[in-house]
């Protein structure tokens, strides 16, 4: 395995980051996660572009478009696979034993790990903690990912594959790395960025091509929505089938079942969209 680090391509034995990276130790940093096809990055440009947001929302310098493109196209051509979980992190760079930032500049890698296709259909958990939606990171993907580690290993242990959180006011807001959709008399909603939610790249996707309305959605909306479907960059649509004890028969309906054709399809005619 190769990985791209700070400029060129590096065996992943010898790779090494400074043990006092502002990433390591405050978690100041930012990432994405893109789905790669037989060597084909899908969205690329729309990660990036959130790449960016998230950057300056925690105050880093821009990251360079053009060198992470260069950095995402040599990892994929050094590393071929079929489906590929193409993974960007840009921190703060090596900084002092605190939250201040040194003058080092950022941290670039980008890695590319084998994965496979989801299956249709999932079981999700909702947990008692919540999202900030006035945090200061609300809406950033930031490499601070402890909180979803915790609540995702709560999912594991009990038979489910996502965690689903509510905000501070009791609003359905996302999952630990999915957002979420619900059906309510065959029409898709979505919470709005404003619960909370990463802005997803796969969420706005089918919001754009379904019609999906973005909604102030009560958490136990989850217990008598019609159909339930998460959003990813590697679940793509991805059909639920249980909530906690609720069971969904016949999952995917005929809604969700749409909204996968529909994604499949438009996905497939454009690799950027």
């Amino acid at each position: 395995m190769r990985i791209w680090l700070d400029g060129g391509l590096r065996d992943l034995d010898t790779a090494r980051i400074s043990v006092l990276d502002h990433g390591l130790t405050v978690g100041d940093g930012v990432f994405e996660t893109v789905k790669a096809a037989d060597g084909e990055p899908f969205a690329l440009t729309r990660h990036l572009d959130r790449l960016t947001r998230s950057a300056r929302g925690l105050g880093l310098p821009d990251p360079d478009h053009d060198e992470v493109r260069r950095a995402c196209t040599a990892v994929l051509e050094a590393n071929p696979m079929a489906l590929g979980r193409l993974r960007i992190t840009y921190t703060g760079g090596h900084g002092p034993l605190g939250s201040d930032r040194g003058e080092h500049g950022p941290t670039l890698v980008v890695a590319l790990g084998e994965t496979t296709r989801r299956p249709d259909t999932t079981a999700v958990i909702t947990v008692p903690w919540t999202r900030n939606e006035r945090g200061a990171l609300a809406g950033v993907k930031s490499t601070s990912y402890a909180e979803n580690v915790v609540a995702l290993a709560r999912a594991h242990g009990l038979g489910a594959s996502e965690a689903l959180f509510g905000n501070t006011v009791g609003q359905l807001c996302e999952g630990t790395g999915s957002n979420v959709f619900v059906v309510l008399d065959g029409e898709i909603h979505t919470p709005p960025v404003a619960s909370g939610c990463l802005p997803g790249i796969t969420r706005a996707l089918v919001a754009e091509w379904t019609g999906a309305k973005e909604t102030d959605l009560p958490l136990d909306v989850l217990q008598r929505a019609d159909e339930v479907f998460l959003t990813s960059t590697l679940r793509d649509v991805q059909a639920v089938h249980r909530i906690d004890d609720r069971e969904l028969p016949g999952a995917p309906g005929p809604v969700t079942a749409k909204a996968m054709r529909v994604f499949d399809e438009r996905a497939g005619q454009d690799l950027d969209p």
